[in-house]
């Protein structure tokens, strides 16, 4: 499939991104995995932001669209071309690769054609090997154990930052993540690729150890990981976010923005849900959510609506005071 209607949601997050990122039109951008060019164009044209855009596809079918949507566009330039390769006009201002599957064989070329202080835009779909469906695939091929059930997709997030992050460190870069997040099928970070010196600190990036991790509980196994213990959000840049007047789901993207703005100050590993809670404590029935969160921020604690997950709350408070939270709210 070359066009993707399910992800129009998405694209108009990755413009309204653009729009915040680059408020002047003097960005360059390279779309890796142009396809018919639904995204690459809508950036170009929608965000106000990039002065060029490089759209590349290999399938020759593709291309042919590609070609033809993008004629009358100045400013795009549509390449029937494979993306192993940096292309002669990089390095660019941004780089977005979203593949079908997962973004591993193409993401070196991706974050060697940064510019420094540059943005990568990265997706992965292979939501079953991240997210530990298929036990023992994220190992052989992230270098990392996986976090099962419901929390997974965020643990596959993480899994994907902390090998962006590997691949990045190789080439004497680091990454800060400045918008990432779980949604849907598929996982999407926006990550700014500056230089870093030989010797200068490590990521944040490591394992979990159930026996002494205070956070939500990941369940069963474990040591989980390694995986990107930072944040996910650069708040000021989530702050600035707005539904574009172009947006093909306004509603829909306006309500995600709201979850996003709420938890990017608190961005903190994992979250926790009202129904798992209760289920793990014994209680009859789960706290409500509003008097759980006013309950936690009582307690002198900050806690919000979690994008990740429609019910999810991700707060700064151990896993000991907000369980303490639930059983006084739940009923036993």
């Amino acid at each position: 499939m070359f066009y993707n209607p399910a992800m129009a949601g998405d694209r108009d997050l990755a413009v309204a991104f653009a729009r915040a990122r680059f408020p002047a039109a003097s960005a360059s951008g390279w779309d890796m995995l142009a396809a018919t060019g639904v995204r690459g164009l809508r950036l170009f044209h929608e965000s106000g932001g990039f002065r060029s855009m490089l759209l590349t596809e290999a399938n020759p079918t593709a291309a042919l669209v590609l070609a033809e949507n993008a004629r009358g566009y100045a400013g795009c330039r549509a390449v029937t071309a494979d993306a192993h390769e940096p292309p002669a006009e990089a390095p660019f201002d941004y780089v977005d690769l979203d593949p079908y599957g997962s973004p591993l064989p193409l993401l070196e070329t991706a974050v060697a054609a940064v510019r420094p202080g540059g943005v990568l835009a990265v997706t992965a779909t292979d939501l079953m090997v991240l997210a530990g469906v298929q036990p023992g695939a994220s190992e052989r091929l992230y270098g990392a154990r996986a976090v099962r059930g419901r929390l997974g997709p965020e643990g596959g997030l993480r899994i994907l930052l902390a090998r962006v992050a590997r691949t990045a460190r190789a080439a004497h870069r680091t990454i800060r993540p400045l918008l990432a997040y779980c949604r849907g099928h598929h996982l999407r970070a926006y990550l700014e690729v500056v230089e870093v010196d030989a010797g200068e600190g490590g990521d944040p990036v490591g394992t979990i150890d159930p026996a002494t991790w205070e956070g939500p509980s990941l369940g069963p196994g474990g040591p989980f990981g390694p995986m990107w213990l930072g944040g996910l959000f650069a708040p000021a840049l989530v702050s600035a976010l707005e539904v574009p007047a172009t947006a093909a789901c306004p509603r829909e993207t306006s309500s995600f923005l709201e979850r996003l703005r709420g938890e990017a100050t608190i961005d903190r590993p994992f979250y926790y849900e009202a129904n798992v809670l209760a289920r793990a404590l014994g209680l009859s029935s789960p706290p409500a959510r509003k008097p759980f969160l006013a309950a936690l921020a009582a307690e002198g604690f900050r806690a919000a609506p979690t994008h990740a997950r429609a019910e999810g709350i991700r707060t700064d408070a151990p896993r000991s005071v907000v369980e303490g939270v639930a059983r006084r709210l739940g009923r036993t």
